[in-house]
């Protein structure tokens, strides 16, 4: 049975740090991913890894947000600094299997706000 278990997130001042992790158990992924979702806004994607270490961003967060893995723990990572108020979203953890088959954490709130 998949399960993906995300931890982290808050609130914090403009240009402070967050950071989120999602642990994942139940299968092998080959890439896993970020996305966050506003209010009244469409899910959109932040980042992603694949095992080998193989990132992409969206263009609103590079260089700001690192994505990063532990394969051994099947964990993901996402450092988020020089946040910003439009940062603010549930941000959820995706995980995909080599089959293609997409599984989702539960969201967790990150809120920037001075």
């Amino acid at each position: 049975q998949v399960q993906l278990v995300e931890s982290g997130g808050g609130s914090v001042q403009p240009g402070g740090s967050l950071s989120v992790s999602c642990a994942a158990s139940g299968s092998f992924f080959s890439i896993m991913a970020w996305y966050r979702q506003a209010p009244g806004k469409e899910r959109e994607l932040v980042a992603a890894i694949t095992s080998s270490g193989t990132t992409n961003y969206a263009d609103s967060v590079k260089g700001r947000f690192t994505i990063s893995r532990d394969n051994a723990k099947n964990t993901v990572y996402l450092q988020m600094n020089s946040l910003k108020p439009e940062d603010t979203a549930v941000y959820y953890c995706k995980a995909q299997t080599t089959f293609h088959a997409n599984y989702w954490g539960q969201g967790t709130q990150v809120t920037v706000s001075s």
